[in-house]
């Protein structure tokens, strides 16, 4: 090291062993804060060491924030630098490479890939860089810099937006770090082409973690009528009908994102079936209910009820509620997916949710598949908030 590392210590009675085997986090009231630690700018590198004073690895340090550290390395001699950055990178690049045929994947999952809070989506030539923790912030140069070194990408964004931020203290911000574009990116999934808006979108323009439960949707749905609500830019839809369905209806409230939804479908050579009815999902889903509207197999992936602990139980009741609205609209022995990208909601409490709505609906069910993220979220065994999503496929009576 070129410059005495600053330290920061835990309490007597936090417990040093969950740090030891591998959990990536220490809570603001795990860490002494005395006058020095209070002063550390957010980002700032240092040593974290046990009651003892026995270093356990290098963190970055953040008091505004509730995870005041995060573990960067075991070593606490390590330097965060390129090199750093692209040892990181290709460990990542490598699995992805063995597991897809074509560079459209989540490249980089956060604290499961070793860089706490940072998430990176690839678009073949377009990489998205969500620093959602305020080291990566400061460090996003020179991992901008690694990115290209490592896959070669000519664009390079910045989608400095969402929740994660804020509770980091960091402002909201989207850039063109390097490159340029100026056009949504169509990206082949599950036989459909999907046109995803990285400058403009919700997170990064499109959701990878969905990939395999489009898949198994899409074998349900052959000659079927889908509704897929919350589709975001053709989600399950297109998926559905480049499996064979006989037709898809998109809901969602943004009007942007079924326009790309739309193209999408034209894309995919599927527009004659497609259709979209843009609006609040609850409002759509009543006004179905009215209309008597039937499908064989329907579709809800809201966004994220439960974020945090605070809001699970009003996250609970509101994927109660989606599950009794939409149960209604399945045909006799048709399918109803319902899908959480809550951290806060696990799957017990999630499932359990959307089977009283089910029941609620007047409708009784039973579960024949559960599906994940895909490989390209990897899940850190120690973090359950790494494996933050779920899709319960039901069939119907």
């Amino acid at each position: 090291m070129t410059e005495t590392r600053r330290t920061v210590r835990l309490k007597p009675k936090a417990e040093a062993r969950a740090i030891r085997h591998g959990f990536p986090w220490v809570y603001a009231d795990e860490l002494v804060t005395d006058r020095r630690t209070q002063a550390l700018e957010p980002g700032t590198l240092a040593v974290l060491e046990d009651g003892e004073r026995r270093a356990l690895g290098l963190v970055t340090v953040n008091v505004k924030s509730k995870i005041i550290a995060r573990m960067l390395d075991r070593d606490p001699e390590a330097v965060i630098d390129e090199a750093w950055f692209a040892t990181r990178l290709r460990c990542a690049l490598d699995m992805r490479e063995r597991l897809f045929d074509a560079p459209f994947y989540r490249l980089v999952h956060a604290e499961a890939d070793g860089l706490p809070g940072v998430v990176i989506d690839r678009f073949g030539d377009v990489a998205v860089i969500q620093p959602n923790a305020a080291w990566a912030e400061a460090h996003l140069d020179v991992l901008a810099a690694a990115l290209r070194a490592v896959t070669g990408v000519g664009t390079i964004i910045k989608n400095g937006t969402g929740r994660a931020r804020g509770l980091e203290g960091l402002a909201e911000e989207t850039a063109v770090l390097s490159g340029g574009i100026d056009a949504p990116v169509p990206v082949r999934m599950n036989g459909a082409t999907y046109m995803a808006d990285v400058l403009g979108g919700q997170k990064t323009g499109l959701f990878f973690d969905q990939r395999p439960n489009h898949a198994f949707a899409a074998r349900l749905a052959k000659g079927a009528r889908v509704l897929d609500v919350f589709t975001h830019v053709g989600g399950f839809a297109l998926a559905a009908l480049a499996g064979g369905a006989e037709s898809a209806l998109a809901v969602d409230a943004s009007a942007p994102a079924l326009a790309l939804a739309a193209e999408g479908a034209k894309a995919t050579g599927v527009a004659d079936r497609f259709s979209t009815r843009q609006g609040d999902a609850f409002d759509v889903l009543e006004t179905l209910g009215r209309e008597g509207a039937q499908f064989d197999l329907v579709i809800c992936d809201p966004p994220a009820f439960a974020p945090a602990k605070p809001a699970l139980e009003a996250g609970l009741r509101a994927y109660e509620r989606i599950a009794r609205l939409a149960a209604p609209l399945v045909a006799p022995g048709g399918y109803l997916v319902l899908c959480s990208c809550s951290h806060a909601a696990d799957l017990t409490a999630f499932r359990n949710a959307s089977a009283r709505g089910i029941g609620r609906g007047g409708r009784r069910a039973q579960v024949i598949h559960t599906g994940f993220a895909g490989p390209d979220h990897p899940l850190l065994p120690q973090l359950a908030e790494s494996g933050y999503l779920k899709a319960v496929f039901f069939r119907l009576d």
